[in-house]
C-alpha cells in the first residue's frame, strides 16, 4: 500500500513539474502572451501606418494638388506664372 501511495506521489511531482516548466507550461504560456502582446502593437502601428500611405496613394491617384504640392516642397519647383522669391535672413 505505501508503495502505491509513493507511486501516486511521485507521479504528481512529476506532472505538476511538467506543468511548471515543461513545454507548454504556465511559463511557457506567459511568454508567449506577452510575445502577443507586442506583436499586437507592432501590428496596430503597421496598420495605421498603412492607412496613412493608402490615403496618400488615393491623394496622388485623384488630384494634382498633392502631386503639385511634393513638386513644390521636395524639387523646388514652381507653376508657369509664377514668380520665385527667396527670402535670406540674417545670420544668428
Amino acid at each position: 500500500m505505501k508503495l502505491l501511495w509513493g507511486a501516486m506521489a511521485l507521479l504528481i511531482v512529476l506532472l505538476q513539474a511538467r506543468l511548471w516548466f515543461g513545454e507548454g507550461s504556465v511559463m511557457d504560456v506567459f511568454s508567449l502572451k506577452q510575445v502577443v502582446a507586442e506583436q499586437k502593437q507592432e501590428n496596430r502601428k503597421l496598420k495605421e501606418r498603412n492607412r496613412r500611405l493608402d490615403r496618400e496613394v488615393l491623394d496622388l491617384k485623384d488630384g494634382y494638388a498633392a502631386i503639385e504640392e511634393r513638386a513644390r516642397m521636395t524639387l523646388g519647383m514652381i507653376g508657369k506664372d509664377e514668380t520665385f522669391y527667396m527670402v535670406v535672413g540674417a545670420n544668428r
